[in-house]
């Protein structure tokens, strides 16, 4: 049966799934004149050196011409680029790694540490919640690790504005088993039976509701298990049902590919592209990465997040930024949207009717204008208090 005959039925089953379809996707090549903002392309996958495109996304135009080729890429090109130098000062990379280093040991002490989704248990270290928790525990680093406009472009070049970013610490011990290869939020996160109840349309939107990326903590070369990748392999439709399957699994090991990452790199990919971690098969690197998985506005995250305790914590420090002009607006901006909710929904419209517009104000837009109108924080929180009981049903 090909895809069209299971289109025609509406419903994707793994039984139906052509590993010789799937294989004609991911022989293809990428060509570099699809990519001409990209530094170069390594096995298919483009790398963009940010050290010369940071300043260029300060332009309206040709931030959005560099947004619609990251979106290209991720759509229909190899579904995976490199943000080469994504940090300009990894010093801040080295403030985080400390704070969850102790997050780390304090969970393990607490409750022996966190489960993982497609590892086996002990192989690793997960602070699940990364966001948040590096927030409760330094706004201040908090506001300057996500004050990352190269960051911010990306998630919005695939999600639009208003995404909600969700994080999970992943530290990989030497000797730390591979993932099994599989898609990502949502429908790859359903078991095979229930992700089949779902129409082939929704198995075509999914993908487009997520943006997995991660932060590299420390250099990660190959042999200490950086994430590998399937180039291509969003393209096949049925993939979420494949994905389970041993032969297609099988193919994913002899084809996968890992690229290198250098301490402040970031890597981002369609939740469609397989992937899997890799097993750390280095003496002494332990590696860490920041998991970002970010969401659209028009989705659910996978993890709750209370972003208006965040907001409350991170706002003193965003006025002193602004106040002594440490960071620009576009920095701001970017750590707002990495924090506060962009959504106006849901909400209870009786309380918190539209007002100028069409959707009452968000969080976001709160942050933004409490900060250009100077507000102190006890208006600030007034102000994000009488939101939430309008909000409340």
């Amino acid at each position: 049966m090909n895809d069209q005959t299971k289109i025609d039925a509406g419903y994707f089953d793994s039984i139906d799934c052509d590993l010789g379809e799937f294989t004609a996707l991911i022989d293809q090549t990428a060509d570099s004149s699809d990519v001409p903002h990209a530094a170069e392309v390594q096995k298919n996958v483009p790398i963009y050196d940010m050290t010369n495109l940071r300043s260029t996304l300060e332009d309206r135009a040709q931030r959005r011409a560099i947004m619609a080729e990251w979106a290209r890429v991720l759509q229909t090109g190899a579904g995976i680029l490199v943000l080469r130098g994504a940090y300009a000062d990894t010093g801040i990379l080295d403030e985080a790694t400390a704070i969850y280093e102790h997050i780390i040991e304090t969970e393990k002490l607490a409750s022996g540490g966190g489960g993982d989704h497609f590892a086996a248990s002990g192989s690793n270290d997960r602070i699940w919640n990364s966001l948040q928790k590096l927030c409760e525990a330094s706004p201040e680093v908090f506001l300057r690790y996500f004050a990352n406009t190269s960051i911010a472009a990306v998630c919005e070049a695939w999600l639009g504005p208003n995404y909600q970013m969700t994080a999970q610490i992943n530290l990989v011990h030497p000797g730390g088993a591979a993932q099994q290869a599989h898609r990502d939020y949502h429908l790859g996160f359903q078991t095979a039976e229930t992700s089949s109840q779902y129409p082939a349309h929704v198995h075509d939107l999914s993908p487009a509701l997520t943006l997995q990326g991660a932060v590299a903590h420390c250099d990660m070369p190959v042999e200490s298990g950086p994430t590998k990748l399937l180039p291509f392999s969003q393209l096949y439709r049925a993939g979420y049902a494949a994905w389970r399957r041993d032969d297609f699994r099988a193919l994913f090991e002899e084809r996968y590919i890992q690229l290198p990452l250098a301490k402040g790199d970031a890597l981002f990919f369609n939740p469609a592209v397989f992937h899997a971690a890799g097993a750390n098969s280095s003496s002494d690197i332990h590696r860490m990465a920041n998991l970002l998985q970010v969401s659209s506005a028009f989705g659910r995250a996978m993890e709750t997040v209370d972003r208006e305790k965040m907001c409350k914590l991170l706002y003193p420090h965003a006025v002193s930024a602004h106040q002594n002009k440490t960071m620009g607006v576009a920095d701001l901006r970017a750590a707002i949207a990495a924090s506060a909710e962009g959504y106006s929904f849901p909400t209870n419209l009786d309380r918190d009717p539209p007002k100028g517009g069409l959707a009452p104000e968000t969080q976001q837009a709160l942050f933004t204008r409490a900060l250009a109108e100077g507000l102190d924080l006890k208006s600030f929180t007034e102000i994000l208090d009488e939101m939430r009981s309008k909000q409340l049903a």
